[in-house]
């Protein structure tokens, strides 16, 4: 049985002209001068972060 999986809490941060997301669990996705990138970023993460077949793995 698998243990659960604690919840990913994601969140965007500028630094000068570049947004970055960050998740509780660690994660940091790639520096981007657009923040909606950024965003979507953060949003796909959460999304194969909580459903693995999301990400392509078994």
């Amino acid at each position: 049985m698998h243990a659960e999986a604690s919840p990913h809490t994601t969140t965007t941060t500028e630094r000068g002209s570049f947004a970055l997301a960050r998740c509780s669990c660690g994660w940091s996705g790639p520096a981007r001068r657009s923040r909606d990138r950024a965003r979507t970023d953060a949003a796909d993460h959460s999304r194969t972060a909580t459903d693995p077949a999301a990400a392509g793995e078994p």
